[in-house]
């Protein structure tokens, strides 16, 4: 009976790899947009009480989306 499905494992094993992949790629993009707002909002000194925060979040999720 293992042998009837296997095929459908292995096309369920691939979708759920490519939607991990596109998973961690927004995760990347999402992090990597929050760090430079971040930084951006930390340089102009006005918001560095905002951007600090910002910038270490949006690092945290490059690290977890790599990771």
């Amino acid at each position: 009976m293992s042998i009837l499905l296997f095929p459908f494992r292995l096309v369920l094993n691939l979708l759920a790899a490519i939607l991990n992949l596109a998973g961690r790629v927004v995760t990347l993009i999402i992090g990597l947009v929050l760090l430079i707002v971040g930084l951006l909002l930390t340089a102009t000194g006005v918001l560095a009480c905002l951007g600090a925060p910002l910038a270490i979040f949006g690092f945290m999720l490059i690290v977890r989306g790599l990771f």
